[in-house]
């Protein structure tokens, strides 16, 4: 019966705290005074993957629980990943860094590299691929190609005493928010929570495991749909599949079905919240930070998209489990700051937008594709195969061939993308390395300064194509894929930033800040000295003071 009613946090917390609440609320300290000015002891960062800021303002009026306490704090809505880039990977590595993509290094959640020694050439962004047998979609889990420290390990330097943890439901978001040097790191593999080869198994993670796979070897009920979900209860065909009418009903032993379930993020921070309660995060002398990466609402967007009834049950309980987690946070009595946000937007099915008076929208024709293109290339030069290779936006050209012919194939390539109808835009390496960073605010950027901001040289294509609006990567939906982002548009590049402490003012600011203020801001209220980095600080004090300092 707890489980039908959808009340996942409340019962895997129960299987996973060791200590009551009753005797953790004995030990409750004084709520802190108004507007807090000491540093906080433990710094809770929260990513919820595809939670776009379309889809915040869509639901904020129906939360009622975790959210609720989080729109009491420093709301900015018009949040950005600024970056053209607008993958998992390359929006986590700007939240905890304070630096875009252009510096962190992690420029898409894969790229191409021609020297890797393996035949598909494609390097997965958290993976070691010198690893012997390793290819992108079986791995070892690395944090190798991330190249800037993470705030976790800035707190580190200055106070090697600090526990920093990080847990997901990826990998690429714990590694890429957690860094080079955690205490704990632990994500979902598709089958337990894992960490890196040799690691120990601390008890909360040991029941997390436990409970999880009880909870999967049963059948789940269909979850309840709130009255507010009627608008978007409506049955929607995609390549012959019906959805926006699921409920989240699996049978015993679906482990795929849990992890594209709220069930999945109940998991993630229930097992938070345990490792909070077993190492005292907080509780010493230092501050303490702790990453939580929410996948669940990017597993259910690309599987059923974002405008169904399966979202919008979604976000009643990602509500929900945000509160209980917060719950159980103010029973330890720690004095705790929370930020929220996301590493990308997300844009729904494209067969849901055309009957949504959007017929302009569209799939991406095949003849995009780097491969197509590379191989017409080649028969006009007389050359075997395709020149070109490409991920996403990045296109590659094969570098076997001598330097003229590359520069014969550059040129082409851009000739042919540029007259392409869905095209965008596509720049040469050297016209993107030409363009300075921006400086102006988020939303007036040019299509090349976005690419700017997400090309890194060593890793990136010779070439960048974007996309026009509205205009999906998807070619051909299919079942587990229907919606998806990565545009550098700005429903994708848009999301919420909400800090929280006790005791703050809240406010709320309309006008855009980007993903990469977090680190500094956070930063501020810890007393932590930052510099260097592309994000600013942002002032979570309404009123005459700041808490940026001086």
């Amino acid at each position: 019966m707890l489980l039908a009613k959808g009340l996942f946090v409340k019962a895997l917390i129960a299987a996973l705290l060791l200590t009551s609440a009753a005797s953790v609320s004995a030990q409750t300290a004084a709520p802190p005074a108004a507007t807090p000015t000491t540093p906080p002891k433990l710094i809770v960062a929260i990513s919820v993957d595809q939670f776009a800021a379309d889809l915040f303002q869509q639901y904020r009026n129906h939360y009622t629980r975790g959210f609720t306490r989080l729109l009491n704090g420093a709301v900015f809505p018009s949040g950005y990943q600024s970056h053209a880039a607008t993958e998992t990977c390359p929006g986590h590595s700007t939240i905890l860094t304070g630096m875009r993509p252009a510096h962190t290094g992690i420029i898409a959640n894969n790229w191409i590299d021609q020297r890797a020694g393996r035949p598909d050439k494609v390097v997965y962004c958290s993976e070691d691929e010198r690893v012997t047998g390793s290819t992108h979609d079986s791995y070892t889990v690395s944090d190798m190609h991330l190249k800037v420290p993470t705030l976790g390990e800035m707190m580190k330097a200055r106070d090697p005493r600090t526990r920093s943890v990080s847990v997901a439901g990826k990998d690429r978001a714990a590694v890429m928010m957690g860094g080079h040097k955690v205490d704990e790191l632990w994500w979902w593999d598709g089958k337990t929570y894992v960490s890196y080869a040799g690691r120990a198994v601390p008890p909360a993670v040991q029941r997390t495991r436990d409970a999880v796979a009880a909870l999967i070897a049963k059948p789940q009920v269909a979850l309840p749909l709130p009255g507010y979900c009627a608008g978007v209860n409506h049955p929607i065909v995609i390549a012959g599949k019906t959805y926006g009418q699921g409920r989240f009903e699996r049978e015993a032993g679906d482990a795929k079905g849990f992890r594209v379930s709220p069930a999945s993020d109940a998991a993630v921070f229930a097992m938070a919240a345990a490792l909070v309660q077993d190492m005292k995060l907080g509780k010493g002398p230092q501050t303490d930070i702790i990453d939580i990466g929410a996948s669940a609402t990017d597993y259910i967007g690309h599987t059923y998209g974002t405008q169904g009834s399966e979202m919008c049950i979604q976000m009643a309980q990602l509500d929900k489990t945000l509160g209980d987690f917060f719950n159980v946070m103010d029973e330890t009595g720690v004095d705790y700051e929370v930020v929220l946000t996301a590493d990308h937007g997300a844009h729904d099915a494209t067969e849901r937008q055309q009957q949504r008076a959007m017929p302009m929208e569209a799939h991406m024709d095949e003849s995009v594709l780097a491969k197509q293109v590379g191989t017409a290339i080649a028969k006009d030069l007389g050359l075997p195969g395709s020149v070109l290779l490409g991920t996403e936006g990045d296109v590659y050209i094969d570098d076997t061939l001598p330097a003229k012919t590359q520069a014969k194939v550059l040129a082409e390539a851009l000739r042919r993308y540029r007259a392409m109808p869905q095209i965008a835009g596509a720049y040469s390496a050297a016209e993107i390395m030409a363009t300075p960073m921006a400086k102006s605010p988020p939303e007036t950027w040019t299509l090349i300064e976005r690419a700017r901001a997400s090309f890194y040289p060593e890793r990136s294509g010779q070439m960048v194509v974007l996309l026009k609006p509205r205009v999906t990567t998807i070619v051909s939906p299919a079942g587990g894929y229907v919606e998806t982002h990565g545009s550098p548009w700005d429903y994708d590049r848009r999301v919420p930033i909400l800090f929280w402490r006790k005791g703050m003012t809240g406010f709320e600011q309309p006008l855009s800040v980007e993903t990469v203020d977090i680190v500094p801001t956070l930063a501020a209220t810890i007393g932590l000295p930052v510099s260097g980095l592309d994000g600013r600080c942002l002032d979570l004090d309404p009123g005459a003071a700041s808490t940026c300092g001086t």
